[in-house]
């Protein structure tokens, strides 16, 4: 289990897009949720390199994660969802991808192949006019 330090976390609150009427203009309930991801301590390096392969977009040039929730109304609410979308990106990250273990195709599945090319090669030949030799 990974805990973050709450002094690495930076939130901003910025006014919300979207529908709302006179609420949405005066109130800053949006969060930006800022966590730095190349100057973490509480995060392993090989959990950083995948959550900054994860991250995407969201991840400016400097190794900051940017994470902006204003689905709600509220300002808590919202705070709680970057939280909470955080949270699921580095665990998400803790996870290491299973390799992928190279397989052939198998006898049967070849032969079938070469017999539909055979098969569709002679199609084909059969459409031209026959070759005449006057030898």
């Amino acid at each position: 289990m990974i805990f973050l330090d709450e002094r690495e976390l930076t939130e901003r609150y910025i006014q919300s897009p979207g529908p709302g009427g006179q609420h949405v203009n005066k109130a800053a309930t949006s969060v930006q949720l800022r966590f730095d991801v190349q100057g973490s301590t509480s995060l392993p390096p090989e959990v950083k390199n995948r959550l900054m392969q994860i991250a995407g977009k969201r991840l400016t040039k400097d190794g900051v994660l940017i994470i902006t929730a204003h689905s709600f109304r509220s300002r808590e609410r919202n705070r709680q969802e970057a939280r909470q979308r955080l949270a699921h990106l580095i665990r998400r990250a803790t996870q290491v991808p299973k390799r992928r273990l190279k397989t052939r195709p198998p006898r049967g599945a070849r032969e079938r192949r070469l017999q539909q090319k055979k098969h569709r090669s002679t199609k084909k030949r059969l459409r031209h006019p026959p070759l005449v030799n006057d030898d």
